[in-house]
């Protein structure tokens, strides 16, 4: 059965979390994915623990399903793979996670390779764009969900603002942003037969995720703050709660139908009205009240207790639960992929399902240039070539 994208071939320059992230959901959708990687600068994700033999558990689920090219490509003969693999190799999407410029001063920049092949698609993934007084400043996650405005309004009013257990922007800013504009100028090539450069920038991303936020500040001038909106802690119908045994319980009751049936479970009928009072007294009133009321019973009493209710309040799971729940396995979260010794390694599967295809994947992420002699013959290298690339450093 044919999956989504088989038609797709695109060359990945990606390292680290962001892009590595959308090309494994580019893989798992059918997409033909080969690695460029620089041996003299080897991607870091592939030393960082825990391993399953020789297999960082990291780069195995990042790269699964994908081929590896080593190139040093500050050499011209490596650079000029790159451009053959583009114009003869029907690699026509490009993905790249430099600083701007890098790949310009590599002769591999989008107006290079756009004369090789008019129907190239060139993302580039970036903290701040490619354009902007902060394009060539470093940054990591923390950085740009500071400088979005994210953490003004995130985290408790005593304490302010903690780190997240997600990178949010560079998995929603930056795969998620690169998947949403690749596809869309893959639509857009289908009519127009030509390619375009997609800049995906992780900062403008978030910014973009608050646009119900700060629309309420551009015209109404209201300010957000921690604990003072209806989704940051603000209401105490919509917060985390301790149990009795100092675990945690989500309350998301937002609706009347849901906080109605909150209440009416836990024999509070006179919190109901509360909890629409604008009064942020009366919310932390409300807070206080849900809180003493949760804190008189352990965690898998009111585990037990919620799971008969429909009224928008879950446990705070554990990651060994979240792995073992039943709903994880029936929704095939966990699956096994092959390590290419005969074993297999678990590995989080894919989250996009579809009705005519179901996701394969083929093995987990491969040492660096396992695939580099397959690759240059199928280019047209012959064993020579190959030899030769491979003695100047060139090719790994």
């Amino acid at each position: 059965m044919t999956r989504p994208l088989t038609s797709l071939k695109i060359l990945d320059f990606t390292t680290l979390l962001p892009g590595p992230f959308a090309t494994m959901l580019l893989a798992d959708m059918g997409a033909e994915v080969l690695r460029i990687e620089a041996p003299q600068r080897p991607d870091m994700v592939r030393e960082m623990p825990p391993f399953d033999g020789e297999t960082s558990a990291w780069h195995g689920v990042l790269n699964r399903s994908k081929r590896s090219l080593g190139l040093d490509l500050k050499q011209p003969e490596a650079t000029a793979v790159v451009k053959k693999l583009i114009a003869e190799g029907g690699y026509d999407i490009v993905i790249e996670q430099f600083r701007p410029g890098v790949m310009a001063r590599l002769g591999l920049d989008f107006a290079a390779l756009h004369e090789l092949n008019s129907r190239l698609i060139y993302c580039s993934i970036t903290g701040y764009g490619q354009t902007g007084p902060l394009a060539q400043r470093a940054g990591h996650d923390i950085n740009y969900v500071a400088l979005s405005g994210v953490a003004s309004h995130s985290g408790r009013a005593a304490e302010g603002p903690t780190p997240l257990g997600v990178q949010l922007a560079d998995v929603g800013g930056g795969s998620l942003g690169m998947l949403v504009g690749l596809l869309a100028a893959v639509i857009q090539r289908q009519v127009s037969g030509l390619g375009q450069q997609v800049d995906i920038s992780m900062l403008d991303m978030l910014i973009a995720w608050q646009a119900h936020i700060i629309s309420q500040y551009l015209v109404g001038g209201e300010m957000p703050a921690r604990e003072q909106l209806p989704l940051n802690g603000g209401n105490g119908n919509y917060d985390f709660f301790r149990t009795q045994d100092g675990r945690f319980f989500s309350i998301g009751s937002l609706e009347p139908k849901f906080w109605h049936g909150f209440c009416r479970a836990v024999k509070r009928p006179d919190l109901t009205a509360k909890a629409y009072d604008p009064d942020p007294v009366v919310q932390k009133a409300v807070k206080a009240e849900v809180q003493m009321i949760i804190g008189q019973r352990p965690f898998a009493e009111w585990a037990a207790f919620f799971a008969e209710l429909d009224v928008c309040v879950e446990p705070v799971l554990s990651i060994p639960e979240v792995v073992a729940h039943a709903h994880t396995q029936a929704r095939e979260l966990i699956v096994d992929v092959p390590l290419g010794n005969g074993r297999r390694q678990q590995q989080v599967g894919t989250p996009i399902k579809f009705s005519a295809s179901q996701p394969v994947y083929k093995h987990a992420g491969t040492q660096l240039g396992a695939h580099t002699n397959e690759i240059l013959a199928e280019i047209g290298y012959d064993a020579a070539a190959i030899r030769q690339l491979r003695k100047m450093g060139a090719a790994v």
